[in-house]
């Protein structure tokens, strides 16, 4: 009855969008038709008259110019009166999400400071969609250090994003809490949360502008060594010198001028810049080549030395290094352990793994 209900009101905008579109596109031509052959009128009357000396050429022009006025007026009221529907619909829709109260509400007494190196632990997390049927995060719990790498693997759609995005408070966990040095994320400032979290999503976002600027998106006061330093991690130092201007390269809305591989890798850069207690890769390196992906982890290892890392990947060969390893299966945290362990004992990723490597590779 739903379905029946929605299709009927699909086929009836149809109708009224197509009505609308008939009508706008009849309106141009047809005032324009009346509006020349109103002309075509006057000056065969006017000429008429001036040869008979009754009119005078003056009057006829001037006539001519006041009709053009009001022909152009007229046009103009009927182009508003189409167009004020729709600006109707529209305003309400953005006093409708300027009226909606944020989710993510700020404490009134916020943490500004924590005393700890940036240690991450989630405990019994769950998370469940609005008016979903089931959670997509039941009981997850996960302890990552500082000074280790900690993967999250698991099939499409286990929740390894939204795990993540849970962390710097994209998301608010339904069930359990979110602790970084043992205060919950919702209790943070969010300057200090900003700060102390850094995450590079699997589809990053470039803003127009430059390649410097948006490097210090999250540290305005960067040098320009620093901005290289962190190019130089994340292996993107000589495809930004080989563009004209260097760090002034012009970036388009969105990187649309850069390709997949390079975005990620500006992202990873960007979040250096700003040096976190706790590095979030959410399937950051999935744009790489073989060869870029383990030059830019073997980088970020030495970088990230003395911080927490979490990785989130598809591909066994990013995460099998890690000191920790989480199998994620169906929102929930199946198994934990280094890759030797994992092989021997979990078959979820054992079938992972053999499904992309030989088992000589994956021994």
């Amino acid at each position: 009855h739903e379905r029946a209900r929605f299709a009927a009101a699909n086929d009836e905008l149809l109708t009224v969008g197509l009505r609308a579109g008939r009508l706008q596109a009849l309106m141009y031509p047809l005032v324009l038709v009346v509006w020349e052959l109103t002309t075509v009128a006057l000056v065969h009357l006017g000429a008429r008259r001036i040869d008979a000396g009754t009119l005078q050429p003056g009057e006829l022009v001037a006539f001519l110019g006041y009709l053009l006025q009001t022909a152009m007026s007229v046009m103009m009221c009927l182009f508003l009166l189409m167009h004020m529907p729709r600006a109707e619909a529209a305003a309400e829709r953005v006093r409708e999400v300027l009226g909606t109260p944020p989710s993510l509400t700020v404490p009134a007494s916020p943490v500004r400071r924590l005393p700890g190196p940036g240690r991450l632990d989630l405990h019994d997390v769950g998370f469940r969609y609005p008016g979903a049927e089931e959670p997509v995060l039941s009981g997850v719990r996960l302890t990552a250090a500082p000074g280790e790498t900690t993967a999250v693997i698991g099939s499409t759609g286990s929740g390894k994003s939204t795990l993540l995005g849970l962390v710097p408070r994209l998301l608010d966990a339904t069930e359990g809490r979110v602790l970084v040095d043992g205060t919950d994320v919702r209790d943070l400032d969010p300057a200090l949360r900003a700060a102390t979290v850094g995450l590079v999503p699997q589809k990053p976002y470039l803003f127009e502008g430059t390649i410097a600027s948006n490097l210090r998106y999250g540290r305005p006061d960067a040098t320009d060594e620093e901005l290289w330093h962190a190019l130089e991690v994340a292996q993107a130092a000589d495809f930004v010198r080989e563009r004209e201007g260097g760090l002034d390269a012009p970036v388009t809305q969105g990187g649309t001028n850069l390709s997949g591989g390079q975005r990620q890798r500006l992202a990873i850069a960007r979040v250096l810049v700003v040096r976190p207690r706790v590095y979030l890769f959410d399937d950051s390196f999935s744009a790489l080549d073989a060869t870029t992906d383990a030059r830019l982890r073997a980088a970020l290892r030495e970088e990230t030395a003395g911080a927490t890392v979490v990785i989130v990947a598809q591909r066994v060969a990013t995460v099998r290094h890690a000191d920790r390893i989480v199998v994620l299966d169906r929102g929930r945290a199946t198994a934990t352990g280094t890759h030797e362990e994992l092989l021997r004992t979990d078959p979820t990723y054992r079938e992972i793994v053999h499904s992309q490597l030989t088992q000589e590779e994956a021994a």
